[in-house]
């Protein structure tokens, strides 16, 4: 049996994964930056840069070469979400939701056809989402109301679904429903659904806190036919679709507020060699460094788990607690460092005229999305107190 990959030597990278972590920082730096104010305002994805992602394969990382992906590893998205994540947590949550939920759970679970139809797409030009929430199933994730009903070759959708990352970038949503509320979890079934389908709309968009060029929206299904063969596994089997790829997801989002924190920390720090006060940079006080340490410090150990639970996913062993302690402990960290780097900027950090405020706002969704920290720490307590 091979051995639980350790934390002694997580933070070095390989060649090939330093190379593309660098190429995905300075796109970031280069392309992102500067939409940043422009997207958080306008609560607008720019299409032109959702373009250039799909053209440096930011979009299909995972996906198998044949399907024209880059064929690349799980830690790799993982990267390309915390160094977005670093400039923009709006546009790398974006990219999460498509790359650890949507593909990965096309990877695993899509018949050959699916895969060739839906793949080469999502590694292409178009946008994945997935529609698991309702208005009574947040937590309760599988207390769906939205119905599937079998007619000959078909089955007809009925229902809505809130709160859905990329609806409106999104041309493919993999959507669950339930076939008879009376199975519980083993009526759920996921079904492949695209954008423009009858009795499939869009409805309100939300007006949110933070990742506001992030679009979340309420999704509208009325009498939509989706043929059998747009059953994304079998029927009846959704529960562990959405259980196995949320697994996944969280250490996704556990990577998007790495990636949230180190970039707030990156402007407190600068700013605290920039600002002076007393005839000198507060950088130079001792409790201003003794900060600074002290958020460093957390966010090498939120890395340390991050890049743990992604490489464990990676070589095939178990990976369910350190997914859930990395979510956990990371939206932790993002929302304290992001306050804290507001605190280090004083009045100016409290205006829109830097960018900790941003941060700030964009920090509080990692408490509450995949995952509330309430069931984090429900999940991690059932697992490590079954070993007491």
């Amino acid at each position: 049996m091979a051995q639980q990959i350790g934390p002694v030597a997580l933070t070095s990278l390989g060649e090939d994964e330093q190379m593309f972590r660098d190429t995905v920082r300075q796109f970031a730096a280069e392309q992102i930056a500067p939409l940043v104010r422009s997207m958080d305002d306008a609560q607008q994805m720019e299409p032109q840069l959702i373009r250039q992602m799909f053209d440096l394969g930011l979009m299909g990382i995972e996906i198998p070469e044949q399907y024209g992906g880059a064929g690349g590893t799980f830690f790799e998205a993982i990267l390309a979400v915390e160094e977005i994540s670093a400039v923009d947590p709006a546009v790398g949550v974006l990219v999460d939701v498509h790359n650890t939920l949507c593909i990965n759970a096309l990877i695993r679970w899509a018949t050959e056809e699916q895969k060739q139809k839906y793949l080469t797409r999502l590694a292409k030009d178009t946008i994945g989402a997935y529609a698991l929430s309702e208005a009574s199933s947040g937590s309760d994730a599988f207390a769906l109301q939205a119905r599937a009903t079998r007619r000959g070759d078909d089955y007809v959708l009925n229902g809505h679904k809130l709160w859905i990352t990329n609806a409106k970038e999104a041309g493919l949503f993999i959507v669950f429903a339930t076939l008879d509320p009376a199975l519980g979890y083993k009526g759920i079934t996921a079904f492949l659904v695209e954008k423009g389908t009858p009795g499939f709309t869009l409805g309100k968009k939300e007006d949110k806190l933070g990742i506001r060029a992030s679009s979340t929206c309420e999704l509208i299904f009325t009498d939509c036919v989706i043929p059998s063969a747009q059953v994304l596994g079998e029927p009846g089997k959704g529960y562990k679709i959405a259980i196995e790829t949320l697994n996944e997801g969280r250490i996704g989002i556990g990577s998007q507020m790495l990636g949230l924190a180190a970039g707030a920390w990156g402007h407190a720090a600068r700013w605290a060699k920039e600002r002076k006060q007393f005839g000198k940079p507060i950088v130079e006080f001792q409790a201003m460094q003794f900060q600074l340490a002290e958020m460093a410090t957390e966010i090498e150990a939120a890395r340390l788990m991050v890049y743990n639970a992604a490489r464990l996913k990676d070589a095939g062993q178990e990976f369910l607690k350190e997914a859930a302690m990395a979510k956990y402990f990371t939206s932790q960290v993002a929302e304290k460092v992001a306050s804290l780097a507001v605190e280090v900027f004083g009045g100016s950090g409290f205006v829109k005229d830097y960018p900790v405020e941003k941060y700030y706002r964009d920090a509080k969704i990692g408490k509450i999305y995949e995952g509330t920290s309430f069931m984090q720490l429900a999940t991690i307590a059932k697992l490590v107190l079954a070993k007491v």
